[in-house]
């Protein structure tokens, strides 16, 4: 369960304050994998870094019932002048889990080989979300926050991304951002829409696509 109190987060913009979120009392049920839809600069990526922790809101507060995990695609998740494996360190020690187990999975999963080693300001975009996605895997979340990603690379690695994304599901939830309708059917089951500061709760998916859509159009 994630509840969101007259939460507000604006942005000034060529002089104007613009709201992304304006004034929003809602409750997220427990176990329903959300997929969140909204136009481009609606802001889906700023509310997904708020229910992170990662991003204040101007007014009210979010909390949670259970772990969360960070944006898994957001470019800024890791620092740059840090090796991968000392940034997976770091979030070992953060998150309370064992710093060796991690580090194992991740440089198996990630298939970076000595880049690992290497600091990420020299990765390639689809290495910084190989690198994200799979320390966010190696960890037990209640909720994982998914910005477009769910994998990257050949048609091999992406194939292994999705079954080890589809696993982590049979146990845990989602809110998942991206703009393939077939990925968001795929791994969610119920929809939110993100409009003018405001978000709509479906509990049917197909209800939630067909309103975005039709504002699309």
């Amino acid at each position: 369960m994630i509840h969101f109190e007259h939460v507000s987060k604006s942005f000034r913009i060529r002089g104007a304050r613009q709201w992304v979120i304006d004034d929003l009392t809602l409750t997220l049920p427990r176990g329903r994998s959300l997929a969140l839809l909204g136009r481009n600069g609606a802001g889906k990526t700023t509310l997904l870094q708020m229910i992170a922790g990662t991003l204040r809101p101007d007014r009210g507060r979010i909390w949670s019932a259970g772990s969360i995990s960070w944006p898994v695609g957001f470019g800024g998740s890791f620092h740059r002048d840090l090796t991968g494996a000392q940034n997976v360190r770091f979030v070992a020690r953060i998150y309370g889990v064992d710093t060796d187990s991690l580090l194992d999975f991740v440089a198996e999963f990630t298939e970076l080989g000595d880049y690992f080693h290497m600091p990420v300001r020299g990765y390639s975009a689809g290495m910084r979300a190989r690198l994200t996605f799979g320390t966010s895997m190696g960890i037990r979340f209640d909720t994982y926050l998914v910005d477009e990603v769910t994998a990257v690379g050949d048609g091999v690695f992406k194939r292994k991304s999705q079954a080890l994304f589809r696993a982590r599901m049979q146990q845990s939830s989602a809110i998942m951002v991206s703009h393939s309708m077939r990925q968001l059917r795929q791994f969610c089951n119920a929809g939110l829409v993100l409009d003018q500061g405001q978000i709509r709760y479906f509990d049917d998916l197909e209800q939630a696509i067909a309103l975005h859509q039709a504002m699309m159009a």
